[in-house]
């Protein structure tokens, strides 16, 4: 025992000791736990925590490894894992080598989340009957979102592509962390109290589940099934779920596919129009001919049964002259309301409105929204004016106010 006592051992030396005694003692073990602080590295190795209610423990699992798990669990995922349980001399810290990893749970968010689901639906907050119809022609359309989310860039860019006649309301919140709920219930009040929309996209980029948790909040969920205004969902990548997507009149897999879902293409309704514009030109002459055809029916029935085949042959020309001109006359009035509608379809366009003079004031510091309100200029802000013939970047060095 003296002889021990006088060996003095290096740390890594004693470290090493450590891990040989640890993989001689624990050959395999299985363990259960939540995942905490997942990493996935660009090597394919995947660092993380194992954790309980009682402690926690470092666990590495390598890329040839980790392949064959089929999945790439996410922090608050409750799993079992099969590793060897040694030291990682560098740093002294005990840990997991993992060799097999399959799903337990998903933790107690997910937990939470499925209870919240079961509770709501059975409330009927999910029941088909409830959601209303989204507008086929929406007059203007509102996004709730942040205002850094890289999801509105996506959102607006589409809505510009598809339909740029279609005005755009911004009701700018936090999509994310504990205030994030109460801003997003405040801005479907603040929707629904100003009714200058006709339907409402709710967006927001991917993330793990604790990052949309902000989603699964129940009065938001309370929030949106009260809401006059039909809700488009679009929150995360097309596998995320939350309690808003139930609750929604409708569900998008991603914010560009809530845009796409609820502005209609311009130059799709143009051809859908020119469409119509034919099918109703051919049905005309369609039934041109086929009374004409009837007609002549009737003239040769008339010219056999009749003791007066001339008179009668006046009286036929008179009738075919007075078809004719009832025709060119229903023919007239259908391209006149055909005309009429192609105008009124043009007069909604807001390059027209421009034509005539107008412009639109567009504040450069909330996303390039429109001004409605004279308090809303200032001397210190930048903003944008749209001209018909194009657009200018002005700062106003003086402002007088008054309202109209």
């Amino acid at each position: 025992m003296s002889e021990i006592s006088r060996e003095i051992l290096s740390v890594g030396d004693l470290n090493r000791a450590i891990a040989s005694s640890l993989e001689e003692r624990f050959d395999a073990v299985w363990v259960s736990g939540e995942i905490s602080n997942f990493k996935a590295y660009d090597s394919g190795h995947w660092y993380f925590s194992l954790k309980d209610e009682e402690g926690q423990i470092r666990c590495v699992m390598f890329r040839g490894r980790n392949g064959q798990v089929g999945f790439v669990p996410q922090s608050g995922d409750l799993v079992e894992v099969g590793a060897s349980l040694g030291l990682y001399v560098p740093r002294g810290d005990i840990q997991l080598t993992i060799q097999t990893l399959r799903r337990a749970g998903m933790g107690g968010l997910y937990e939470a989340f499925l209870k919240l689901k079961a509770r709501l639906a059975k409330e009927g907050l999910f029941d088909l009957e409830r959601k209303r119809e989204i507008p086929a022609h929406p007059r203007s359309i509102g996004i709730i979102t942040s205002l850094q989310a890289a999801a509105l860039k996506d959102v607006l860019s589409t809505l510009a592509r598809r339909a740029p006649h279609i005005p755009i309301v911004i009701y700018p919140t936090l999509v994310q962390g504990p205030e994030a709920p109460s801003g997003i219930v405040a801005a479907l009040k603040s929707a629904a109290k100003e009714n200058a929309v006709d339907v409402i996209l709710l967006v927001r980029g991917g993330g793990s589940i604790e990052d949309l948790w902000a989603f699964n909040d129940e009065q938001l969920a309370y929030a949106i099934a009260q809401s006059p205004i039909p809700i488009v969902s679009g929150v995360g990548h097309e596998t995320d779920t939350t309690i808003a997507d139930f609750v929604a009149d409708l569900r998008a897999p991603t914010p560009t596919g809530a845009a796409e879902l609820a502005a209609p293409r311009r130059d799709q309704m143009l051809q859908e129009l020119a469409a119509i514009e034919q099918a109703l030109s051919q049905r005309i002459h369609q039934r041109v001919e086929r009374e004409a055809q009837t007609l002549d029916q009737f003239a040769l029935r008339l010219s056999h049964a009749l003791p007066n085949p001339e008179r009668m042959r006046e009286q036929i020309q008179h009738w075919q002259q007075r078809l004719k001109q009832a025709w060119l006359v229903r023919v007239d009035s259908w391209s006149r309301n055909q005309s009429h509608y192609a105008q009124q379809l043009e007069m909604l366009n807001p390059q027209r409105t421009l034509e005539r003079g107008y412009a639109v004031v567009l504040n450069a510091k909330t996303g390039l929204q429109a001004v409605r309100n004279p308090d809303e200029l200032n001397t210190h802000s930048a903003f944008e004016i749209r001209l018909a013939d194009g657009v200018a970047n002005v700062k106003f060095a003086e402002l007088e106010s008054r309202k109209s």
